[in-house]
């Protein structure tokens, strides 16, 4: 059974309608109503894919949050071979909001960084939502410092509301932590690519993105400042995010059309969370086209191309 969201009402009514007919199928004295459970298959597929033919920004925002869409630990788990993190800082602490480490993808080896908020309450706890602190940067810093003495690609997942915005965090230099890994990426002399899975927030996710190609599922997001937190500032009323939504141009196909993002990555009618498998896979592909096509470049070009891809952004925007 699906978590459905509040616009996918027309589905659930329709799904759950099936199973009840199923469970009244399944009686060996009943009567064959295999004919209606296919009709109303056939209704619930073609309302969800209708549904999501027109989502709004806000629309896109929640399934970008969805409980159950694959994470950065997914996709590791599929896409990932010998697997092994590096934990710590070398001067704080283990932030378990940011995974890194090395292993090999599709046979190449890698370097891997990815923001992780956990799928329940334990885990969302510990990898406090995704939201990592200075410790969790530095750590990315580290793994990139590594994968360029090695001449590793590196290939970040993105996926976090913001920094955290802690006490404790600012005290340990949140801002320059951010700053020093957004200097890293946009330095490096290895292929970086960044995909963003879920939600792309502000400089929590522009630190590890600052990439080569950067590759977005299609009902992701990524913005300056959430919704809510947009709202709350303009109109102190975080109610009308959806208005905030609509405004920012938050969605894969708004950033695509600013040169923000280089490629929209199709995921499975109804979501990534409906069929996680593919979804993990389709990205697979687009990241290894992606690495396919930086990987003969010398380290010059691709520090060079990396700086006018973000020095050209919004220059050829008419305002």
């Amino acid at each position: 059974m699906h978590n459905y969201l509040d616009f996918e009402k027309p589905v659930a009514d329709l799904d759950s309608q099936i199973i009840e007919l199923k469970r009244i199928g399944g009686d060996e004295n009943s009567l064959d109503v295999s004919e209606d459970i296919q009709r109303l298959e056939t209704r619930s597929r073609d309302a969800l894919a209708e549904l999501y033919r027109k989502l709004s920004p806000w629309q896109k925002t929640q399934v970008a949050r969805h409980a159950d869409r694959p994470h950065c630990v997914d996709y590791l788990a599929r896409l990932v071979t010998d697997f092994t993190p590096l934990a710590g800082d070398r001067y704080f602490a283990e932030d378990h909001a940011i995974i890194a480490g090395f292993g090999r993808f599709r046979g190449q080896s890698v370097a891997v960084i990815g923001q992780e908020k956990g799928d329940d309450t334990q885990t969302r706890l510990k990898h406090n939502f995704g939201m990592a602190r200075p410790e969790g940067y530095r750590k990315a810093v580290r793994v990139m410092d590594m994968a360029e003495r090695f001449a590793i690609p590196v290939v970040t997942l993105v996926d976090t509301a913001g920094a955290y915005p802690g006490l404790g965090a600012e005290e340990r230099g949140q801002a320059e932590a951010i700053a020093r890994s957004t200097q890293k990426c946009l330095a490096l002399r290895v292929p970086l690519v960044a995909l963003v899975i879920g939600e792309g927030g502000s400089g929590g996710a522009i630190a590890i993105a600052a990439a080569n190609r950067v590759l977005m599922l299609e009902h992701a997001i990524y913005s300056v400042i959430s919704p809510e937190a947009g709202a709350s500032i303009l109109w102190h009323d975080s109610a009308r995010a959806k208005d905030v939504a609509q405004a920012m141009k938050i969605t894969a196909q708004d950033l695509k059309g600013f040169g923000v993002i280089d490629e929209i990555i199709e995921e499975p009618v109804g979501g990534a969370h409906r069929d996680p498998t593919v979804a993990i896979d389709r990205a697979g592909d687009r990241i290894a086209a992606a690495l396919a096509a930086l990987t003969p470049m010398s380290g010059d070009a691709l520090r060079q191309e990396r700086r006018e891809k973000f020095l050209a952004i919004g220059r050829d925007l008419k305002v």
